[in-house]
């Protein structure tokens, strides 16, 4: 399991990618940031035309479960994975 400071570093090593990575993978990061650090998700979905707003709300809802553990090993090795890609 990765550890806090880990996933710190992660997050801090997260915005120095030498290439911006696809919106998928860019959701991916953030729902598991969000899922690792706040836990599920809470309130209203959002409506409306603020797709950017319901693809976020939507891909964090989808980890709904998943413990801060698991989510913050996962967030490391993404991004530990998008650096070797590199």
């Amino acid at each position: 399991m990765a550890t806090p400071e880990e996933f710190e570093a992660a997050a801090a090593r997260s915005k120095e990618l030498p290439s911006k990575p696809s919106n998928t993978v860019l959701l991916q990061l953030y729902s598991l940031y969000k899922q690792a650090a706040e836990g599920d998700v809470s309130g209203e979905r959002p409506g409306g035309f603020d797709f950017k707003a319901i693809a976020k709300y939507d891909a964090w809802s989808s980890l709904k479960g998943k413990s801060a553990d698991d989510a913050r090993q996962e967030y490391v090795d993404l991004v530990n994975s998008l650096f070797q890609q590199a």
